[in-house]
């Protein structure tokens, strides 16, 4: 059922998960707040079905980011039991906001930027919008290192390893850095085409992935002589007194792997053909694939550890011991094609509808797509992947408390406090509803200023594993560092609850005196 009224609200009678859409004529055309990109999308391009959900996750999910993230628990001490253990529980953790926040994609058709303008403002959103395009660019430049560092390392063994004595620039072979930026420009190539081109890539990316994946499976369980190998690499942890302080933060760590996603997944929802088509195809598409990848990780990362005397987690560096050329072409393409599917979806899309709501009338989804790219490459990724300890505890456990606080104030008051009702044409005017003071909701920004410093006021490294105090930045929140993304969800959700109904109360109070 499709709702649309003159002002592009809902009609009362309209059932909570009917699709709403802006009558004919009644584009907004503020510069400041609109463009072609942030306008909803039309019911009749609102077409994406349950497969291209799971495609869409499936694709995400198998990548080699997320392989080093199960493998590196593998590193870091768990057995494979416990790894596959942790990051199942993380990602159905993570599902609920995910699809908390995707229900206003198929019902409104909006981004996820002007979504959070109902919580924060016009202009406020900018906030959220550029924390999350931040750590989105920071991503893209992580996974465009890894894959560019993934094609020179495969084709250095396809060459007799000529490309590794090459001559260096900026400390790298020069081969590396072409390889790296061959890399870059063919995903924004891609991404240039626009969403239904990333629809059908990833349509046939995931099942491909899929199957590279199961192959490198196959070769080390042939050199580890059977799957009994793989299995009986024991955890170093146990299961007592070890294994706690490093399960919590892991786990915090995997729900924050996919945190980014659980805010601006409306970006993708948008295009749903309904609730059921996104809720079943991330049902079917997150927990599952990420189960079965990490599954696929650990056991392939223990039998390296029975092959070859100690864990590879970096399953570039493993396929480059094969001396199969064919083997190594195979994975050349997997590779290109795992870090493809996830770089363009999870790290670009959102950057780009995010910087397009900071300066519409500059900027489209194109152009941040770009800016996106060059952001990414300005950070030094590599940095960030060094050690398991610095890739899942400090970038990890920062990123999620923060992106936690951002979900709880989205999802409270989304649901809690509008009871999914939003004034569709509001959202795009300074004169509507959703104004507040000057653009910016004090009730939003107070919410994520103390959700943030709880989450991750408290933050701390191991000597020489990070770069914060080993008490913590606030030593007495020190505590509840290792539970941030939580934390910060809850700390907001409540916190932005109670100012709202405490404001409206004090509204309608203030008006029946008058």
């Amino acid at each position: 059922m499709t709702a649309t009224t003159p002002s592009g609200r809902p009609a009362p009678s309209s059932p909570p998960g009917s699709r709403v859409e802006l009558a004919p004529g009644a584009a907004p055309d503020d510069p400041r707040f609109v463009n072609d990109d942030l306008l909803p999308v039309p019911v009749e391009r609102r077409r994406w079905t349950t497969y291209n959900f799971a495609a869409l996750w499936v694709g995400m999910a198998h990548n080699i980011p997320s392989w080093m993230l199960a493998s590196g628990l593998v590193a870091l001490g768990m057995d494979w039991k416990q790894a596959v253990l942790t990051i199942a529980l993380a990602n159905v953790i993570v599902l609920l906001p995910m699809l908390l926040t995707g229900h206003a994609g198929p019902k409104y058709g909006i981004p996820f930027p002007v979504l959070a303008r109902a919580s924060f403002g016009l202009r406020g959103a900018n906030l959220p919008a550029l924390i999350r395009g931040g750590v989105a660019c920071a991503w893209f430049g992580i996974q465009t290192w890894i894959g560019g560092q993934g094609v020179f390392v495969l084709l250095d063994k396809v060459f007799g390893g000529s490309w590794a004595e090459a001559s260096r620039i900026g400390g790298q072979p020069w081969t590396l850095w072409l390889c790296f930026v061959l890399f870059w420009a063919l995903e924004l190539a891609i991404i240039y085409r626009g969403m239904e081109a990333l629809r059908r890539f990833e349509n046939w990316a995931a099942p491909f992935v899929i199957v590279g994946a199961l192959a490198l499976l196959v070769w080390i369980t042939v050199k580890a002589g059977g799957l009994g190998p793989l299995l009986d690499q024991p955890s170093r942890l146990g299961w007592g007194s070890d294994f706690w302080p490093v399960f919590f933060p892991a786990l915090m760590g995997m729900i924050a792997f996919w945190a980014t996603l659980s805010l601006n997944i409306p970006d993708f929802t948008r295009f749903g053909a309904g609730q059921r088509a996104q809720v079943r195809g991330q049902v079917l598409g997150l927990p599952t694939t990420m189960t079965l990848f990490a599954l696929l990780s650990v056991l392939v990362t223990s039998g390296s550890q029975a092959v070859y005397g100690a864990p590879v987690w970096d399953p570039v560096a493993l396929a480059a011991k094969t001396d199969s050329v064919f083997g190594l072409l195979f994975a050349l393409v997997t590779v290109l094609v795992a870090t493809l599917s996830v770089n363009i979806a999870a790290n670009v899309v959102s950057p780009a509808y995010d910087l397009a709501n900071l300066a519409p009338k500059l900027v489209n989804f194109r152009t941040g797509a770009l800016i996106t790219g060059v952001v990414g490459v300005l950070i030094m990724p590599w940095k960030l992947t060094a050690t398991p300890e610095l890739y899942i505890f400090t970038w990890l456990g920062l990123v999620g408390g923060l992106l936690g606080t951002v979900a709880g104030i989205l999802i409270a008051d989304y649901w809690l406090v509008r009871r999914t009702v939003l004034d569709l044409e509001g959202l795009y005017r300074a004169d509507g509803p959703y104004w507040y003071r000057g653009g910016w909701n004090p009730a939003a920004v107070l919410a994520f200023a103390v959700g943030g410093v709880l989450a991750v006021g408290g933050s701390h490294s191991a000597p020489g594993t990070g770069p914060f105090p080993e008490d913590g930045l606030i030593p007495f929140l020190k505590p509840l560092a290792d539970y941030g993304w939580a934390v910060g969800l809850v700390a907001s959700l409540l916190l932005y609850t109670a100012l709202m109904r405490r404001g409206r109360a004090a509204a309608l109070s203030s008006a029946r005196s008058s």
